[in-house]
């Protein structure tokens, strides 16, 4: 698809800070046997990239705000635009090695979001949409899949870890939503969750306790997809809230019905 000049920066920023990461990930192999382990390495991976993200963003788009995982939120010149980036969602993943993870770049105008990307490296898939313009995978047009059977439908989540506040009500979601499904995964990325609704590779995705650069991409790309995006509590904002639940259309009220029953 032939996108905008900002889709144009995004994917081209995205595709430069993969690079940077997957050399980076080939050393994570070779400290995992070391003394002092990947942690302080990953970080400063982690932050390089989010470096390069917001240095290309903002040459290219100088009057807009930034607002990303590692440092602090900048005010554009023009208010109503700001960059929402996480530059390795997945970082627990990308720690041990597992080959699972995304940069996530979203652009947000007048509390929308515009545009979305998010770029695994790793398989070399870049999920990317713009506001009516449909969402795409390289470049096969997404659809977010046709089941309309719970029992037939395989969801994705996120669990929570190191005994989190919200690890009961997740708990509780499992054992009401696993009798009801073929299957829940946890794959350790929100930003991919959310493409792979997108893409139809799950049927639909909830969590707690996320921010909005974990899912500011993905929400545009799922609803350009065809699916329907919310926060688990309607009269929630999405990106402040951090809770999300998606799916395609003829399953959405359903599950979502056995999600919000907590």
């Amino acid at each position: 698809m032939a996108g905008s000049a900002n889709l144009n920066v995004m994917m081209k920023t995205a595709r430069k800070a993969g690079r940077g990461l997957l050399k980076d990930f080939g050393e994570v192999e070779n400290l995992q046997v070391s003394a002092k382990g990947p942690g302080d390495f990953v970080s400063r991976a982690d932050r390089a990239a989010e470096e390069l993200i917001r240095t290309d963003l903002m040459a290219a788009r100088p009057s807009y705000g930034f607002l990303g995982e590692e440092g602090q939120e900048i005010d554009g010149e023009d208010p109503t635009r700001r960059w929402i980036v996480d530059p390795l969602d997945g970082t627990t993943n990308f720690l041990h090695g597992l080959p699972h993870w995304a940069i996530s770049i979203a652009l947000e105008h007048k509390g929308q979001i515009v545009a979305g990307v998010i770029y695994d490296p790793v398989k070399d898939e870049m999920f990317y949409a713009e506001k009516g313009n449909g969402a795409w995978l390289n470049e096969s047009r997404l659809r977010v899949s046709a089941r309309h059977r719970m029992i037939e439908s395989i969801f994705a989540t996120g669990v929570p870890f190191g005994g989190r506040a919200d690890l009961p009500e997740t708990l509780q979601d499992l054992a009401r939503i696993m009798p009801t499904c073929a299957g829940v995964r946890r794959f350790g990325s929100a930003a991919l969750d959310l493409a792979y609704v997108a893409a139809g590779r799950y049927d639909g995705f909830w969590e707690r306790g996320l921010h909005a650069w974990d899912i500011a991409a993905g929400i545009i790309i799922v609803k350009e997809a065809g699916g329907i995006v919310e926060p688990l509590q309607p009269n929630e904002s999405l990106l402040e809230s951090g809770q999300i639940v998606c799916a395609n259309e003829p399953i959405f009220d359903t599950f979502a019905k056995v999600i919000r029953k907590a």
